[in-house]
């Protein structure tokens, strides 16, 4: 998926529960602008000194507030329409002006946070509040021209005309400079969001794309393993069979003996292969080391030491030779435990405990550490160790200890299925 070029990101429509949202909005403007009409003509206390008739006035309000119906469909239209029909009804001196006001802030903040076209979004809105200023200075001078209003209770310093002016300036640079800001704001919000969604999509794909490789390169792992395992067992079979067939005429039992060693040893060969999960890649490279087994766990212990690691070591039940396959993913997992431990859990002790049940070999690994996971944080030693253990129908349990530190316990059947 390619990034998109963020500098030119266009947010999409509004969704069908934001239009919805969007009728209930203008519902509730409109009740509001005929509540305060009415207020406002009940009490007689006009915006502008006068005003037309009731009905006049609640038709300047429902012709404001319709269009934000569809202010996040066409926001640049709808800020014109309320634009223009703004100053219609404050040519009429409708009586309130506090909710028209409103409205407008609302339109021009939908523009800055939802038109799509950002240079038109830019200009337009300031074509709008040039247009609402030079409004503004229009109806400055007329009053400064006309007959002086009366400012009975004026006790101020300044000139009560000139502060008038004033504070209708600096009220209205206030109020059109926070609808500008705040719909960048949200515009900018919205592009984060994006751009943050479009992040947690591409880290999803990639975590995915890591767990397949980890998974494939484990299978590769394993169907290495068992190549120097089988060709073991095979290589067995074929000395065997070869000793039967020349002694066959001559020592009938020897070559039953035998013709025995070779079906015992190609029973456990099928045993190993029957647990293979899926399809293996079988042109993995040569493995030239041989597999490593239950005997050569000192050596990761001594390794461990060697790390820093306080390494307790006990072995319980009665110990016997387990099928290669079986010992090697012992092996294993022990390996990985141990490698996980010294990376990510900052443990002082680790104790590994082997038990030989009557039909499972069973390792056991605990450290004192921060209960890390023995994925190493990214869930790709667990992977493996489970893909490793199902090739057996074996079972692994990992997870934090209740007291302190982390447990990763894997079961293995040792059983030979006829």
């Amino acid at each position: 998926m390619e990034e998109p070029v963020w500098n030119e990101w266009q947010r999409p429509g509004p969704t069908p529960a934001q239009r919805r949202r969007d009728i209930g909005i203008t519902a509730i403007v409109l009740l509001c602008a005929v509540e305060a009409t009415v207020l406002i003509n009940s009490m007689g206390a006009f915006a502008f000194g006068r005003a037309p008739g009731l009905r006049e006035q609640l038709a300047w309000v429902l012709a404001l507030s319709l269009p934000l119906v569809v202010r996040r469909r066409y926001p640049l239209a709808v800020m014109l329409v309320v634009s223009a029909v703004f100053i219609a009804a404050q040519w009429r001196q409708v009586g309130d002006n506090l909710v028209p006001s409103a409205i407008l802030f609302l339109a021009i903040f939908t523009v800055g946070a939802w038109e799509r076209n950002r240079v038109l979004a830019r200009w337009s809105r300031i074509g709008v509040i040039v247009a609402m200023f030079l409004w503004l200075g229009f109806n400055l001078v007329r009053a400064l021209i006309g007959p002086k209003g009366e400012f009975e209770d004026a006790a101020g310093p300044m000139d009560p005309v000139l502060a008038s002016v004033l504070y209708g300036l600096e009220f209205n640079v206030f109020f059109f400079l926070f609808a500008y800001v705040v719909g960048e704001m949200a515009w900018t919000a919205a592009r984060r969001r994006a751009q943050l969604e479009f992040q947690a999509e591409e880290l999803r794909r990639s975590q995915e794309q890591n767990t397949r490789g980890a998974i494939a390169a484990e299978r590769m792992r394993i169907a290495r393993d068992l190549h120097d395992v089988v060709a073991h067992h095979v290589s067995v079979m074929g000395i065997q069979a070869g000793a039967a067939r020349r002694v066959l005429d001559s020592d009938p039992a020897l070559a039953r003996d035998a013709l025995k060693t070779v079906e015992q040893t190609a029973r456990t060969a099928i045993n190993e292969l029957r647990g293979l999960l899926g399809v293996l890649r079988a042109d993995a490279e040569t493995d030239s080391k041989a597999a490593p087994s239950l005997d050569d766990l000192p050596e990761l212990l001594d390794n461990a030491r060697a790390a820093g690691l306080e390494v307790s070591h006990g072995v319980y039940g009665d110990v016997r030779d387990v099928p290669s396959a079986v010992a090697l993913s012992a092996y294993r997992v022990v390996q990985e435990a141990l490698t996980n431990v010294v990376k990510h859990a900052d443990a002082k002790h680790v104790e590994v405990r082997m038990r030989f049940l009557d039909s499972a070999l069973e390792v056991e690994i605990t450290d004192d550490g921060r209960g890390l996971s023995a994925s190493g944080g990214a869930g790709f030693g667990l992977v493996g160790m489970r893909e490793r253990l199902a090739v057996h129908g074996g079972s692994l349990e990992a997870g934090p200890r209740r007291d302190a530190g982390y447990l990763v316990r894997a079961s293995l059947p040792t059983e030979e299925k006829a």
